[in-house]
């Protein structure tokens, strides 16, 4: 998605226009910039690599349905404790004395109905998987809907997992039904969905597929920390070896497409090479070189090496950061019969999520281009900051250690 070709005012970015950014009050824009870098600042120190997620898999047969259930283990550590012997290191011995608890706690946060009856659950067996971001218990499901009808009317999913423990958890179902997929994402303000079993439409398809792209690219705080780095020189001019504030508006603005657009066409490139298997490169190494672009994008802002050339920088690094988002799209799963639909609406949801972001961000940061606080206190103290969380990532992913709890 090439920005500067793009009518920004589509976008609900008409608050950019600069007599209308100059009238915002300096306090309250400030307020706003604080609050949305503290966001991406804080929220990574507590999330070390991403939220809380499950992945859960359902196909219909009939009165049918089977499937599996990735639970990450940190979380049902977390919610009822299997690391009997607390070392960090949860054992297959460990999850399968918790096996009977682990099934009773799942299935006790998981209600299957049709036609306005339950649909009893069962675990049928248990397995271990990794994912992109650690281990996970995974529960093979079975159910048997009342008998009715030759096939179900409808499903009715009530997922209440972890919502007690963490607000921020979401619930990512795939379910197949008669040759088509449908995906749909369960939170705390919606546990619980009606599922028409029916040909799904390819408008439904990439609808469901562009919300992932939006709630992954808002809950990938590395890809965010990455791009905020990059963004937030551009409202200012490098005068003698010291900021000052830019003179005009579109020069920033300018300077804010060039950057996105690197980055979008660069990681484009890779996840799709990578979401269809050409390219296949192990997630340690492409999470942990993530962790050092972050690092190396607020450097340069300290030390000024990039320049104007910060929009070479971001297509280098978003070719790694494409592989990042192929492995949470592999995660999710992408459907056989509309691969390509499914794949372009994934990556124009993380472009989407992307410009919401600059969107609020480029004009808070306008206002107060010309203050000190943005200069010293945003520029200077917010990248050292990043540099220290995305040191810590880069430890973590490195020598595969948790120093975040």
């Amino acid at each position: 998605m090439n920005l500067s070709a793009m009518n920004l005012s589509a976008m609900n970015l008409s608050a950019m226009n600069p007599s209308a950014i100059a009238d915002t009050p300096p306090g309250r824009g400030l307020r706003l910039l604080l609050a949305l870098l503290a966001l991406l600042l804080v929220a990574p120190a507590a999330l070390a690599h991403k939220p809380s997620d499950s992945y859960l898999s359902l196909q219909t047969s009939g009165q049918q349905i089977t499937g599996q259930w990735d639970i990450a283990l940190r979380d049902l550590d977390y919610a009822i404790g299997i690391d009997d012997d607390q070392d960090g290191a949860i054992t297959w011995g460990e999850l399968r004395a918790h096996h009977a608890d682990l099934a009773a706690y799942a299935l006790a946060r998981l209600q299957l109905s049709s036609d306005g009856q339950p649909c009893p659950t069962r675990v049928v067996e248990h397995l271990v998987d990794d994912h992109s971001d650690g281990a996970y218990a995974v529960l093979r499901l079975a159910a048997t809907c009342p008998a009715g009808a030759a096939v179900l009317p409808g499903l009715n999913v009530d997922y209440r997992l972890f919502f007690d423990l963490d607000a921020q958890h979401r619930g990512l179902l795939r379910i197949e039904h008669d040759g088509t997929t449908r995906s749909v994402i369960f939170s705390a303000d919606a546990p619980r969905q009606h599922l028409e079993l029916v040909a799904t439409g390819a408008l439904r398809q990439f609808l469901d597929y562009t919300a992932h792209g939006v709630w992954h690219i808002w809950i990938g705080f590395d890809h965010l920390l990455f791009l905020i780095s990059l963004l937030l020189p551009a409202v200012l001019l490098r005068v003698d070896r010291a900021w000052t504030g830019a003179a005009r508006f579109r020069d920033a603005l300018w300077d804010v497409c060039k950057v996105v657009t690197a980055f979008t066409v660069a990681h484009s490139i890779t996840l799709s090479l990578a979401a269809l298997e050409v390219i296949d490169l192990p997630s340690r190494w492409v999470e942990s070189a993530i962790a050092a672009s972050v690092i190396l994008a607020a450097l340069n802002n300290l030390l000024v090496v990039a320049g104007p050339g910060r929009w070479l920088f971001a297509f280098a690094f978003g070719l790694i950061h494409g592989f990042g988002f192929a492995s949470v799209l592999s995660d999710l799963g992408l459907p056989h019969d509309s691969l390509l639909l499914a794949l372009v609406a994934f990556n124009l949801g993380v472009e989407l999520g992307q410009l919401a972001v600059v969107a609020v961000f480029l004009p808070l940061a306008w206002s107060l281009r010309d203050q000190w606080i943005y200069r010293r206190g945003l520029l200077a103290g917010g990248s050292l900051l990043v540099i220290a969380i995305a040191s810590v990532w880069l430890v973590e992913r490195v020598f595969d250690l948790k120093l975040l709890a």
